[in-house]
């Protein structure tokens, strides 16, 4: 049974934003991907939609994810349910916040420029 350590996760700047990459097929995970990510106030996430389904269970602060026709907002304790296909960004609007991020192996982003699985999550 792989652990995985805060001090061996592999770290990702993602536009100032951190992510800490947990459970991947790299790290022993065969069926679900997780990470954690810590936001910096009014730093967005690029715009982007998702191969599968992906679920942000916020620690601290307050995560919004903004949709073309709307925005959902998760206080610590809450989640965010983001469905695949669905364009969308993740802000924390109101100071800096962290969240757990599952999604099953092999869900891709989908970004203008590209498909891609993203590193924290191979």
């Amino acid at each position: 049974m792989p652990v995985i350590t805060a001090q061996e996760a592999p770290v990702f700047d993602v536009g100032g934003n951190t992510i800490t990459g947990l459970a991947s097929p790299n790290r022993g995970a065969r069926e679900v991907a997780a990470w954690r990510i810590r936001f910096e106030p009014d730093n967005p996430s690029p715009v982007h939609e998702l191969t599968r389904e992906e679920t942000f269970v916020v620690l601290s602060g307050a995560v919004t994810a903004r949709f073309a026709d709307h925005e959902e907002t998760a206080s610590s304790g809450g989640a965010l349910i983001v469905p695949a296909g669905v364009e969308f960004s993740l802000v924390a609007a109101d100071g800096p916040a962290e969240a757990v991020c599952v999604m099953p192996v092999g869900g891709q982003a989908i970004t203008a420029e590209a498909t891609f699985t993203p590193p924290w999550a191979e």
